[in-house]
């Protein structure tokens, strides 16, 4: 199985939104990047709607929805609990039930936080969140939690009755220089064999980039996707969005299976 490539566009959007433009576009930065060859685009909207809003989510689920796009799969991730904003932000779910994306990946991010940096306790969580998991699969979403990397926390998972499960790989990103990441790549391979003993796919991200994420996805394995958008973006001031992409699909196609 290859492992699919998924472009996050939130820092498109939070540069154009720092102007008050329409650049860069954020649907045409989704398109150079499938043309380039990605497989899928992550949004991940906030209720302070500092970087994607919903009209984005809007537009890019009417593109994907197009028959030349049928392959390419919408993922949209945040915060499951997040209700409506005065400033127009309709709630999560709401917004979520509006786009259909292919993919929800439920995240226990705050307000105020600058990026995701835990997964789900979801043994604290499992009652709120049951109903939310169902519902969504009612809709033929498929649902992944983003977690961190531990065996009880994939088993709770299960419980929950999810599609996928997303690994929290900053841990990994915050020590690859250093000789600890091999005892973190085998806690991430543990999970993950966990994960496929149960029948629960695995995606990962949070900091992989065209350093580090060959031994990510070469030592923890089945990874059905990578979720990447920061890096991509500064990976691309230098080397054009376009070639940035190339060079991300070339690792994954060299780990891929003959």
């Amino acid at each position: 199985m290859r492992t699919s490539l998924s472009f996050n566009l939130n820092k498109i959007a939070l540069i154009r939104n720092s102007r008050n433009t329409q650049i860069p576009s954020v649907i045409e930065a989704a398109q150079t990047a499938i043309s380039a060859g990605a497989n899928g685009i992550t949004v991940h909207p906030r209720p302070d709607m500092r970087h994607i809003r919903p009209e984005d989510v809007y537009e890019l689920s009417e593109l994907l929805g197009r028959e030349q796009y049928q392959h390419i799969e919408l993922n949209i991730e945040g915060n499951p609990y997040a209700g409506p904003h005065r400033n127009g932000f309709p709630g999560f779910i709401e917004l979520v039930g509006q786009a259909a994306p292919e993919q929800c990946t439920l995240v226990p991010d705050t307000t105020t936080q600058l990026t995701s940096d835990h997964g789900w306790d979801l043994a604290t969580n499992h009652d709120r969140l049951f109903p939310i998991v169902h519902r969504l699969q009612e809709r033929n979403i498929r649902v992944s939690l983003f977690i961190d990397p531990k065996e009880e926390q994939v088993e709770m998972a299960s419980k929950l009755g999810t599609d996928r499960v997303e690994f929290f790989t900053g841990p990994y990103a915050s020590y690859y220089a250093t000789a600890e990441r091999i005892k973190i790549l085998n806690t991430f391979s543990r999970a993950a064999e966990f994960a496929n003993f149960l029948t629960i796919g695995v995606n990962a991200g949070h900091d992989l980039n065209l350093e580090n994420l060959a031994e990510f996805c070469k030592a923890v394995t089945p990874i059905h996707e990578v979720s990447i958008g920061h890096a991509i973006i500064v990976d691309a001031l230098w080397l054009g969005l376009e070639e940035t992409i190339k060079r991300y699909l070339r690792i994954l196609d060299h780990l891929a299976p003959a």
